[in-house]
């Protein structure tokens, strides 16, 4: 895929009209074919400088159907996620984003188990069907988040829609970190990822991300290691669906188990690379993922959903540490991580990118990223001015461009006349 400068997918224009005959240049005279050749020069010109200005509103179009939003926490005494009964057709831009169709030609997960520590994953979810083991009461997701995440790493293709997980072949393993009604603790996370360890995950991923750090965590982390099982953790919490006063974000601080090293913390962005105004920071992070805005399904039914958040951006990474395990079974833990934050876009926070980290030669991954045994420079909030900045230069460029073409036309058209009439002033 294309991309531009800034690592974005780059957007074609427009494409040619089809069934239109080509009319004979000998069946012009001169100055209409002058004319013409200004006019879509001119037209070219200002095309592209349109193009350039609509490319954000296009890029953040997202799905075609209004999708419903799923909850990251019911409200109390409000009964559990249902069925959405809406389909998305067509393709989410995070797919594009992370180049998924041109990965899948090289890995789709398979022979690799992903733990997802989160509210269970619902084992009635069409997508997941016959591919979920779950610990304990985890095959019940009455909130649907864990399903969701799961359904970014490992959903298999469905007909009329253009969803799918990371890695469609990949087996999950269901470990509940959180209470029935998705509320986490530290000593429930820690149980998950040891759970998801011992069930045979080599890679995890924890939704949640938590202020206080705790040794029950602190050990829970060390033995995924000593297991060599990468850990995945959202860098910061979900920012709350609802707020009724607009306050500044809280300082940069860490969030657990995420800060912890060895822990490939991943933070969200939207389709421009950028975050919300006012969304959280983490004091460090590795990675950063599609998160906003992101299509997924959810625990019953075959209809998908919309959900946004840090623990979303993490689905995607797991399911790309799956990828690149499926594909480079020698490699370990640590090497799997380095692997997706060294083939990353370099940015403020390096951003995903599926197929490069699977298709990457052994040894010939760049420097944007680095080792997780210590994280790190602290984080800088990515600016959508990117962007802004891009749209700006394509639109000066593109006028340039016409001036061009206009001043090539005058001259075509001036300096003919000027010597047939020996440069002298044209007569009245």
């Amino acid at each position: 895929m294309n991309r531009a400068p800034d690592g974005r997918p780059a957007r074609s224009g427009p494409p040619a009209p089809k069934n239109v005959p080509a009319r004979p240049r000998a069946s012009r005279t001169p100055a209409v074919a002058l004319k013409a050749g200004l006019t879509a020069g001119l037209a070219s010109g200002l095309t592209a400088a349109l193009l350039a200005l609509a490319s954000p509103a296009l890029a953040e179009g997202g799905p075609a159907v209004r999708l419903p939003v799923l909850p990251a926490e019911p409200a109390a005494g409000s009964v559990c996620t249902g069925r959405s009964a809406t389909t998305a057709t067509d393709t989410p831009w995070e797919h594009l984003s992370l180049e998924l169709p041109r990965a899948a030609r090289i890995s789709e997960g398979a022979g690799v188990t992903v733990g997802v520590v989160d509210t269970g994953v619902s084992t009635e979810a069409p997508a997941l069907a016959g591919r979920v083991q779950a610990i304990g009461p985890a095959g019940d997701d009455c909130v649907g988040h864990g399903t969701f995440v799961a359904g970014l790493i490992a959903a298999a293709p469905a007909g009329g829609t253009a969803f799918h997980g990371v890695a469609p072949r990949a087996r999950i393993v269901a470990a509940r970190g959180t209470t029935e009604r998705g509320a986490p603790t530290p000593a429930s996370v820690a149980a998950g990822i040891r759970g998801a360890v011992d069930a045979g995950a080599r890679v995890v991923t924890v939704a949640a991300a938590l202020t206080d750090r705790s040794s029950a965590l602190d050990a829970a982390v060390a033995y995924a290691a000593r297991h060599d099982v990468l850990l995945v953790a959202a860098a910061v919490p979900d920012a709350p669906r609802t707020t009724t006063v607009r306050t500044p974000p809280p300082p940069p601080r860490d969030y657990w188990p995420a800060a912890a090293p060895g822990v490939l913390g991943v933070l969200d962005v939207d389709v421009r690379g950028g975050r919300p105004d006012g969304a959280r920071l983490p004091a460090h992070a590795d990675l950063a993922a599609p998160g906003d805005a992101v299509v997924g399904i959810g625990p019953r039914g075959a209809g998908h959903f919309v959900g946004s958040g840090a623990s979303l951006a993490a689905g995607y990474a797991a399911g790309a540490a799956a990828l690149v395990r499926s594909a480079h079974p020698d490699l370990s833990a640590a090497e799997t991580a380095r692997r997706l934050t060294s083939t990353a876009y370099p940015d403020d926070v390096p951003r995903l990118d599926v197929y490069a980290a699977v298709a990457s030669v052994a040894g010939d991954t760049g420097a944007a990223g680095g080792g997780l045994g210590a994280h790190a420079g602290a984080v800088r909030l990515p600016d959508r001015s990117h962007g802004e900045r891009a749209t700006r230069t394509a639109v000066l460029v593109s006028a340039a461009g016409a001036g061009v073409v206009l001043l090539a036309g005058w001259a075509a058209l001036a300096v003919p006349r000027g010597r047939a009439r020996g440069w002298r002033p044209a007569r009245r």
